[in-house]
């Protein structure tokens, strides 16, 4: 049993899914993982999800603590948003699955498309341990 904020799991793996799952979160955490980026940045990169949805999903996010908010006042005022410590160690999790839905679903049609680049092989992030090169 698993309990957090006040709500018991049944198990880690149902915590987890709380708290990364939908259809967004991950997809955040990824492009995040590459570089840290202001909301309208994230928003080109993910152009189905609605500005709202992109709202939410960072709030959620950085209430649970993988995601962090910085707010720049000089100049014009701005917002960016990256990954903290817990949310990198999300990466290398995330590569792998990627890695498995590719090796799993590439003979689908319109399955074996690209990932985005990989963020475990970025600057500043831990090596590449996925296997996956970052021009993929």
């Amino acid at each position: 049993m698993v309990e957090y904020k006040g709500v018991s799991y049944q198990c880690s793996m149902e915590f987890t899914l709380s708290v990364i799952g939908g259809k967004w979160k991950c997809l955040i955490i990824w492009y995040l993982g590459v570089s840290a980026l202001r909301f309208n940045e994230l928003k080109r990169k993910l152009p189905k999800i609605t500005q709202r949805m992109l709202t939410l999903q960072l709030r959620e996010l950085e209430t649970d603590g993988l995601v962090s908010r910085k707010v720049f006042s000089q100049g014009m005022p701005k917002v960016e948003y990256s990954l903290t410590d817990a949310g990198k160690s999300l990466l290398p999790v995330l590569g792998s699955l990627s890695d498995w839905a590719r090796s799993c679903f590439s003979s689908q049609p319109n399955c074996a498309g690209d990932r985005p680049p990989s963020p475990v092989a970025a600057p500043g992030h831990a090596s590449n341990t996925s296997g996956v090169d970052a021009a993929e």
